[in-house]
């Protein structure tokens, strides 16, 4: 679990092919005082990724075709910048939302302009599945960077504004149009649409059901 807060800004050095997947070799400054330790989870672009291994000069982790595939991980070039977050503490302050790390979808970035002293940035995300979740004023994690929706003008495209230090401590400045980003919606919509859903094969609350199983009176018709 992350929250979208980045701590770090590394570079990625390179991915190395290695069986059915690859190994990212990040760079990085170290953590003081809490030094990375193999099996950890760190957010790398978004993407939780597990510490094989741990550098003097950072850490290298396994990578999954699959997460080469669904996120935007393989199209970096060896010395591009990556956001990268720990795992949450318990007794972390959660300054950002809800981050698995668990990329939904990508979005290409369509647009970046200045907005007085910010950034806004607009982007596409072709996919309906994952673009149903983005709305008005909702938390978006793209390229695991907590950020906030602010217009969605149509379907599957939407905008945010990035303030200067986000743009400055991020590899959000690297990226421009026509780049492909990391994008994961928030879990918590999904998890309410999941419950609010009927199960498979339940009749739909109606008042004569109500009647039926005595929670409604006939005189209430």
């Amino acid at each position: 679990m992350f929250t979208g807060l980045v701590q770090r800004r590394g570079s990625l050095l390179g991915l190395a092919r290695s069986g059915g997947g690859a190994v990212a070799r990040v760079a990085c400054a170290p953590w003081d005082g809490d030094p990375l330790e193999p099996g950890e989870s760190v957010a790398v672009q978004g993407c939780c990724l597990t510490v094989a291994a741990v550098r003097a000069d950072g850490f290298d982790a396994d990578v999954l075709d699959e997460t080469l595939r669904a996120t935007a991980l393989g199209g970096l070039r060896a010395g591009a910048a990556v956001n990268l977050e720990r795992a949450l503490r318990a007794s972390d302050r959660l300054g950002g939302h809800l981050v698995l790390g668990h990329v939904d979808a990508t979005a290409a970035l369509e647009s970046v302009e200045r907005a007085g002293r910010d950034w806004r940035l607009r982007l596409r995300c072709g996919d309906a599945a994952a673009a149903r979740y983005v709305v008005y004023k909702g938390s978006v994690a793209l390229d695991g960077v907590s950020l906030t929706v602010s217009a969605v003008p149509a379907p599957g495209l939407f905008e945010v504004n990035v303030i200067p230090t986000t743009w400055r401590e991020t590899s959000l400045s690297e990226r421009r149009p026509g780049d492909r980003v990391n994008l994961e919606t928030d879990i918590l919509a999904r998890y309410v649409e999941a419950l609010l859903a009927p199960a498979a094969g339940a009749k739909p609350v109606t008042m004569e059901l109500l009647r039926a199983a005595g929670f409604a009176s006939n005189a209430e018709r």
